[in-house]
């Protein structure tokens, strides 16, 4: 449902985001059809609208389920950052990673014991990928994912030693399966003591209690000054879920499934006609 005190010309006069948080993978970047990864390429018409947001002033803020390499290249594609302007805050690892570019200082990080999780997930799905963060490097991996799907070095181990220690986040891919069996699987299981998102795909993240983009961005707003009825943000996913409501006016790109379009004050294009560009210039345009 449109919150109509937040759409443009209502009676809320002036109001103009001053924090603009942004997905990536889905939001900025286009889906590969089919091929579970996004061109890295920003369009035109999104690019020149993020340019405009900054020049009005906004802070704009990158919050993926990405690791942090996986977000440089994008901030790099987006010219984000230069000598007049600040170090860019970026949520990352839906959450558990908040840093500052460049060069990447991470500010804060949060980790969890994702062992019990782990073998949970792997006693209903045995043949699953399982991957960790290795921070700047890469992941360390049960087995090599699918080409394109992660960034950085992939590093075999077994999953003994990748889950021996604290993490930051821990994904769960199962080619043979659905994105609604693991929907299923997450209910049925509870998974207690963490947060878990299902993606597009057959693709788990797992993640510390009471962290998602939303309490990532809640800290970078907080380093800002900026309150969330100040905050617009956009995504997709079902990661995307608690920043949409967290955000004065959270807006779900137009190929989001249902559910990520329930929890959004708002709709915009898909992203495949540059969604975000549409968003952005009901406010800086």
């Amino acid at each position: 449902m449109v919150d109509s005190a937040l759409e443009p010309g209502s009676s809320r006069t002036g109001w103009q985001p001053r924090l603009v948080a942004l997905d990536i993978d889905g939001t900025l970047l286009k889906w590969v059809e089919g091929g579970g990864l996004t061109h890295e390429e920003i369009a035109p018409p999104v690019y020149d609208a993020v340019h405009r947001a900054l020049a009005a002033g906004a802070h704009v803020v990158l919050a993926s389920g990405r690791s942090a390499h996986g977000m440089t290249t994008v901030a790099d594609l987006l010219d984000l950052h230069g000598e007049e302007r600040d170090r860019l805050w970026v949520v990352s690892s839906n959450g558990a990673v908040v840093f500052r570019y460049p060069p990447v200082e991470v500010v804060h990080e949060e980790t969890f014991d994702a062992r019990p999780a782990v073998e949970a997930i792997l006693e209903h799905h045995p043949d699953a990928l399982v991957a960790v963060e290795e921070r700047g490097v890469g992941y360390r991996v049960n087995r090599h994912f699918p080409d394109g799907e992660l960034t950085g070095e992939m590093t075999l181990a077994e999953i003994e030693e990748i889950v021996s220690g604290p993490v930051s986040r821990v994904i769960i891919r199962d080619p043979n399966a659905t994105a609604e069996d693991f929907v299923r699987l997450g209910e049925r299981l509870g998974l207690h003591g963490i947060n878990y998102v299902v993606g597009w795909t057959a693709w788990l993240d797992l993640a510390p209690v009471g962290v998602s983009k939303a309490s990532g961005l809640a800290r970078v707003a907080g380093e800002l000054g900026v309150g969330p009825e100040h905050a617009l943000a956009i995504g997709d996913g079902r990661n995307d879920i608690e920043m949409l409501q967290w955000a004065g006016r959270g807006v779900a790109m137009g190929q989001a499934v249902d559910e990520v379009r329930q929890a959004a004050h708002a709709v915009t294009e898909s992203v495949y006609d540059d969604g975000v560009a549409v968003e952005l210039d009901r406010w800086f345009g």
